[in-house]
């Protein structure tokens, strides 16, 4: 049987054997994805004492058009600038760099790769999200989970103005191409309905989360050149739409520290 003619090795032999692996070829370790690559992070934080407080966009039950659906359950809130009560967080900040400089071609693949699709929902009569960032190859599109007719539309410089119908639970695919200022986007027939759209031709974007950090990825080791944009107070960096010079090493993260905004900064919301 098998077992027991495995166990009459000789040890000769067994030696000749182990002798003859060390001779093999041994596999190579994947190669890192991030190799040669570096980052480039920061926080967007509130610098006032105060937490600002904003009035409901429409209180609950008085929504003017389609009360049956929008603000019917709940208000709909205006969310163009959230504040963490903790951590004094930016949410929804978009910072970025401008004309990359470097190869990035496996980056923006992967990008393109992992999300396809960029959606934006229309849910009690409100855009979810309220600020998108995308790269241009990627798909944008609309769905309604309301049970109302809304619209949309695009008011931009470079792409054509767009201003269409969308069903009751329907969608409607768009494709953009990148601009240097955001695409502001409305529903005509709920005037409160706002949002807006960061379109790129480069993968190095990102959006501040709850407590105001981001963190772009993968970038090619250099000077860069980042910008940072929040709807509500416009561009943040020194040198506004020309940014701040940040140097990339490979392997290391590169953090530009913290970015205040004050309550001097914002401007009224569209």
């Amino acid at each position: 049987m098998l077992p027991t003619r495995i166990s009459k090795l000789s040890g000769s032999c067994v030696v000749s054997l182990l002798i003859g692996l060390v001779g093999l070829p041994v596999a190579a370790a994947p190669p890192d994805p991030g190799a040669g690559f570096g980052s480039i992070r920061g926080r967007v934080i509130w610098s006032g004492a105060e937490i600002p407080r904003f009035k409901d966009l429409v209180p609950q039950g008085q929504a003017e058009r389609d009360p049956q659906v929008c603000a019917q359950k709940r208000a709909i809130p205006d969310n163009a600038l959230i504040i963490d009560p903790r951590s004094k967080g930016i949410t929804d900040a978009i910072a970025y760099l401008s004309d990359p400089q470097g190869d990035f071609f496996e980056t923006e693949v992967t990008l393109i790769a992992d999300a396809p699709k960029v959606t934006i929902d229309q849910k009690n009569c409100e855009f979810l999200p309220r600020i998108t960032a995308m790269h241009t190859a990627q798909e944008l599109v609309f769905t309604s989970s309301d049970h109302v007719v809304h619209n949309i539309h695009l008011s931009p410089l470079k792409n054509y103005e767009l201003n269409q119908l969308v069903a009751p639970e329907g969608r409607l695919s768009v494709r953009l191409q990148a601009e240097r200022r955001e695409i502001p986007v409305q529903c005509s027939l709920h005037p409160w309905m706002h949002a807006s759209i960061k379109v790129f031709d480069h993968p190095f974007f990102a959006k501040t989360g709850k407590e105001g950090t981001f963190e772009i990825t993968r970038i090619p080791p250099g000077e860069q050149r980042l910008i940072i944009w929040h709807e509500r107070a416009g561009y943040l960096t020194e040198g506004k739409s020309r940014g701040i010079v940040v140097t990339v090493t490979p392997g290391k993260v590169s953090d530009v520290g913290t970015i205040k905004i004050a309550p001097e900064q914002i401007k009224e919301s569209p």
